[in-house]
């Protein structure tokens, strides 16, 4: 993959993922919180598995090492995440906001446990500096009321905390395993057996489909959480977690709210304010010091600098 097209395909997974938040939103008026996340990945698996016995040279994991990675994957980075995620934003005190600053936490939870599991993905102190500025973006593109962030709902936001913890560990491990797996094999089984472990937390906490509401507007948010934003969205992930390692590809919890604004302001009518376009300078000044190499080396092959 070229560098453009990494780019491109990290700035279409930011998009993706972004705008998967109004479908959240969306979604969980007429779905109980934990089976809405297992309903996703019931579609999501089964499109995924469909592909991966289309486009793999082997779409069934083979031996220890690959049942590793699918094990991670459906703990961790599916069934963990989004059930966590999900019950947090069910509560009416942690706004989209509040949860894009938790959220966007991950990418520094990533640099703490690949210190443990990845050694050679440390960052430098200035790579660390240009972390906290993307973090210090993010939070200043989600606007959060102050009173809000540390006020109610303290349960649920720590959900969402175990959510973007979960997350970056999963996606430290894969990365650690290595298998060696095709991302479509393990995308597919990781979704299916991490839809069977949501499935089962739901029925602990005493969800039912018949607590279901099904409208247009609920087909259409599970359609584009199962399809677009999980199958799709995942599918880019992995390809980019192998090219560009955890620490950098997590990095996409800053972007993501750049788009989820965007899309508020096209679909729902939102404004840009003051507030937004600091947070987005201060998250492509973070970027430009964690890959401050890259772009020197790029501007160097176009003979922009010596």
């Amino acid at each position: 993959m070229s560098r453009y097209r990494t780019v491109g395909a990290f700035l279409a997974l930011a998009a993706i993922w972004g705008s998967a938040f109004m479908a959240i939103n969306a979604g969980l008026a007429y779905f109980p919180p934990v089976l809405f996340a297992a309903l996703r990945f019931d579609v999501a698996g089964v499109v995924m598995l469909a592909y991966a016995f289309y486009a793999a040279d082997d779409p069934i994991p083979r031996g220890r090492d690959e049942w590793s990675v699918v094990v991670v994957g459906a703990v961790l980075i599916i069934a963990a995440y989004h059930a966590f995620l999900f019950l947090g934003e069910s509560d009416p005190a942690v706004t989209s906001a509040v949860a894009a600053v938790i959220v966007s936490l991950s990418p520094v939870l990533t640099t703490v446990f690949a210190r443990a599991f990845l050694p050679s993905e440390r960052l430098t102190v200035v790579g660390v500096i240009g972390l906290l500025i993307g973090l210090l973006g993010a939070v200043v593109l989600a606007a959060p009321d102050p009173s809000n962030l540390t006020g109610g709902g303290t349960g649920a936001k720590f959900l969402v905390f175990l959510a973007a913890a979960a997350f970056a560990l999963g996606s430290v491990l894969t990365r650690a395993l290595d298998s060696g797996m095709e991302i479509e094999t393990m995308e597919a089984w990781s979704m299916l057996f991490g839809a069977g472990l949501t499935h089962l937390a739901a029925v602990a906490l005493g969800e039912s489909a018949a607590d279901i509401v099904w409208t247009t507007e609920a087909v259409l948010a599970l359609a584009y959480l199962a399809i677009v934003a999980s199958g799709i969205g995942f599918l880019i992930y992995f390809e980019l977690l192998d090219r560009l390692g955890p620490i950098e590809i997590n990095l996409v919890s800053y972007v993501a709210p750049v788009f989820a604004a965007l899309s508020g302001w096209i679909v729902l009518n939102e404004g840009i304010t003051e507030t937004t376009v600091v947070g987005f300078l201060l998250i492509c000044a973070g970027f430009a010091v964690v890959k401050r190499s890259a772009i020197r080396e790029e501007l160097r092959r176009k003979g922009v600098v010596s």
